[in-house]
């Protein structure tokens, strides 16, 4: 019994030590920085005179610019991010790609993505779409 007794405490310490999953990213990780996108699904994004970019200010507010200009105060939970109340800019650019992009940065950030900061790449990603930008300080 005793044997028992201990073999169920050193299983209880064991599993305190077992790392559960993925650290979820802190607010601190991404306040001061900036982000330039470099993939959407995977396919490489063209090169313009502005990049598609995202940045983070103090207390999680978060700024960009895809065609069109974006801003609002962002929330992370969970590894999740979402802009509840975000504010655009509405004119329509001669890219489709660029275009696209306000679309599908505005609906991720709306509904939520799940953010993850590895090193100096920053991902969004929800069940539909995948967009990794690359730190550029």
């Amino acid at each position: 019994m005793k044997k028992l007794v201990a073999l169920g405490m050193f299983s209880l310490c064991l599993t305190g030590c077992v790392n559960p999953g993925k650290a979820s990213v802190q607010a601190e990780q991404l306040e001061g920085h900036r982000f330039v996108l470099e993939s959407v699904n995977g396919a490489a994004v063209k090169p313009g005179a502005v990049p598609p970019e995202m940045s983070f200010g103090e207390k999680l507010t978060v700024s960009g610019v895809m065609c069109n200009r974006f801003s609002g105060q962002a929330k992370l939970s969970e590894g999740e991010l979402k802009v509840k109340e975000m504010a655009m800019t509405r004119k329509l650019c001669a890219d489709p790609q660029l275009n696209q992009l306000d679309a599908t940065i505005g609906e991720m950030l709306r509904k939520g993505a799940q953010v993850d900061l590895t090193e100096n790449q920053l991902t969004l990603a929800t069940a539909e779409q995948t967009l990794m930008f690359k730190r550029a300080e």
